[in-house]
């Protein structure tokens, strides 16, 4: 599955011209592929990452756009703070991307320390800076959300990281009800396998059992970070502009087995 092998990005001049878009995870992944494509697309990317490193090499690298590095841990107040003062009083999109993965650890084995971590990132972290910025696309009277969801939004494999995509799910829904009628827009992307440098690592011998054939009989080639971008910056862009509370599977297919 997946033609991946044949497809090229190819950006569109001008659709992010004017606008301000916050994307997490920026520093690797489909976050720094999602940061470049908006920024080559004409807009200025608040880029926030944990790595302070990986961010000054991403502005280092690409001199020529729009980037505006914030380092930090985007789970504490402090983080969110600085992103929107780096936003300057303006955000026309925010994607929020950063994200981690558990052990495939099954409920009886879960482990409260992974499922705390998972949850103030894939979660916690989410709904913190989304609170933060929603008061001024109401203000503007127009915005668009993506959430990065996940395969596991959609079904069940692995406990902790499971759960916590399906609270992503539940919350781009709940947003896209609460805000449609003010012009803001809430969606979410769930990819299937991807390129990234996120690995996930069987801590669950009956994980193993149960989801590894599974996996192995129907899981599609990976895609790359610059497709799930692809996705994703539809999603922020104009032209999602009729799409409001979705979740789209970008997985090569593997969620219509």
């Amino acid at each position: 599955m997946g033609n991946e092998a044949a497809w090229q990005e190819a950006t569109i001049n001008g659709r992010f011209a004017g606008k301000t878009v916050i994307v997490t995870g920026a520093g690797s992944g489909i976050g720094q592929a999602t940061a470049l494509r908006v920024a080559k697309e004409g807009g200025r990317v608040i880029a926030a990452d944990i790595s302070k490193e990986r961010l000054d090499a991403l502005v280092e690298e690409n001199s020529g756009l729009d980037l505006v590095p914030v380092a930090g841990d985007i789970s504490t107040e402090e983080t969110v703070a600085a992103v929107v003062v780096a936003a300057e009083g303006r955000v026309d999109a925010l994607a929020n991307i950063a994200g981690i993965m558990d052990n495939f650890a099954p409920i009886h084995e879960v482990d409260d320390a992974v499922w705390e971590r998972v949850f103030r990132i894939n979660v916690t972290a989410l709904m913190r800076l989304t609170r933060a910025v929603v008061p001024l696309m109401l203000e503007a009277g127009t915005g668009s959300v993506v959430n990065v969801a996940s395969e596991a939004g959609l079904r069940g494999s692995a406990a902790s990281y499971t759960a916590s995509k399906h609270a992503v799910v539940g919350l781009t829904k709940n947003s896209a009800v609460m805000y449609g009628p003010k012009g803001l827009r809430f969606n979410a992307v769930a990819p299937g396998p991807t390129i990234t440098n996120i690995e996930a690592t069987w801590g669950s011998q009956l994980a193993a059992e149960r989801l590894g054939p599974l996996m192995q009989a129907t899981v599609p080639n990976p895609a790359t970070a610059a497709q799930l971008a692809a996705s994703i910056t539809f999603l922020l862009s104009d032209d999602g502009t009729n799409v409001n509370g979705a979740i789209l599977a970008s997985d090569g297919g593997w969620s219509a087995l």
